[in-house]
């Protein structure tokens, strides 16, 4: 490999898009991934169809960032939601804007988005190594290589954009981290974010129900510090689903079992609403069992359970229900109260919480702060976002940037 090159570690979004930027600054780029293709985690995002992005300005991005935000303030406002949604139209992927500003490409296939990317860089002339990068060669606190499982290349910069730990199978292992490490680099822990939660509930008889159009609100004690509504799914473990996805990384203070969650799950109407219904209802199945009087009301999974958190005996007739205990039942359907155990594994996070410390990038160019020519961008990073297109924004801008600053410096160098 030539040693004016500049080697990209990992070919996932942020990975692609590093050596995209390096290539258009008039860059030679060599691209190291130790999986036998590009863009594997990028092709399963949004359930395989890719949300690109979140279309709206900037500044709005950053208030979505769950970790270190004012880090992101110069990749994001250079390269924001508006110019990738121009950039990928531009590589010829029609987008579409969906419910919460969610942006799709209009075929609903992420390979689209990956390919799109890598026929573009392989036009530029990248060269695509198909390697497992082991190690950064430095000398006198500069880099100046890697080290792969067959060989040593020469480079004039690095940009490490290996990814968090969650989804090993796509190739994100901790590697990068490893070797920020090895460098004396700080890494923060790392955690998962965006995760299904495990219950203290049993969930079992609920298990494939999928709620959708519910509130789901968490807890501090007394302090609700997080309020959505969408759709949620119940597992044999608890509850998965975009809702508690993005829950999640609420709960990123202690252990989860110190949340409440609440699920609303009549959100259009008020409780006065609601108590009319419940009387219509109560009334149209005077003679039936309680219990066989709410499937208007409620997905049959769910009956058996809000029968037994309100208290009302299931075989009493729906029109001998009293007030208190209507009220009881109204109370139970829009405070159904869930207890958190714990998060499910890394294996099954959506993206990793922690990662390099902020404090030893520069954000203006995602140059380390001790290794000279040697760079940063995505996931690896200690910065995290919400569901909606906010955490591949950040891999798009921070890959962005540095693919254009490893450019500069290989150049000014």
């Amino acid at each position: 490999m030539s040693e004016l090159s500049i080697a990209v570690v990992g070919g996932g979004a942020a990975g692609m898009m590093a050596a995209a930027a390096a290539l258009e600054s008039g860059a030679s780029v060599t691209l190291y991934e130790h999986n036998d293709r590009l863009g594997k985690k990028l092709r399963i995002t949004g359930k395989g169809r890719c949300n690109v992005t979140n279309n709206c300005p900037p500044a709005e991005i950053l208030k979505n960032v769950l970790s270190n935000e004012k880090f992101l303030y110069s990749s994001v406002f250079k390269f924001s939601p508006e110019d990738v949604m121009a950039y990928f139209e531009g590589l010829g992927v029609p987008l579409k804007t969906e419910r919460g500003r969610r942006v799709f490409p209009v075929s609903d296939k992420a390979g689209d988005v990956s390919r799109a990317l890598e026929k573009y860089i392989e036009d530029l002339g990248c060269s695509v190594v198909y390697e497992h990068v082991k190690g950064i060669k430095t000398e006198n606190g500069t880099a100046v290589g890697v080290v792969t499982s067959k060989g040593e290349y020469g480079h004039s910069a690095v940009i490490l954009a290996t990814g968090g730990v969650s989804y090993p199978k796509t190739g994100s292992t901790g590697d990068g981290h490893r070797m920020a490490r090895e460098l004396g680099i700080k890494v923060t822990p790392l955690k998962p974010s965006l995760v299904p939660v495990i219950l203290h509930d049993n969930t079992a008889p609920m298990m494939g129900l999928s709620l959708k159009n519910v509130k789901l609100s968490v807890f501090l004690g007394d302090k609700c510090i997080s309020e959505e509504q969408g759709e949620m799914l119940f597992t044999h473990f608890g509850v998965s689903g975009p809702l508690v996805l993005s829950a999640s990384a609420h709960m990123q203070k202690g252990s989860p079992e110190n949340y409440r969650m609440e699920i609303d799950l009549k959100p259009a109407l008020d409780d006065e609403t609601l108590d009319r219904r419940l009387i219509s209802d109560l009334s149209k199945y005077s003679a039936r069992d309680f219990v066989n009087s709410l499937g208007d009301l409620l997905p049959a999974k769910l009956i058996d359970d809000v029968v037994e958190r309100c208290g009302i005996d299931p075989r009493k007739k729906s029109g001998e229900v009293t007030k208190t205990e209507r009220h009881a039942l109204l109370n139970t359907l829009k405070h159904y109260t869930l207890s958190p155990r714990a998060f499910r594994s890394l294996d099954e996070a959506v993206v990793t919480a922690g990662g390099v410390d902020v404090s030893e990038i520069n954000p203006a160019t995602m140059m380390s702060k001790k290794i000279e020519g040697l760079f940063f961008a995505g996931e690896i990073i200690d910065v995290d976002a919400y569901t909606g297109g906010y955490n591949l924004q950040i891999a798009w801008s921070t890959g962005k940037k540095a693919g254009e600053c490893a450019a500069y410096y290989t150049f000014e160098d």
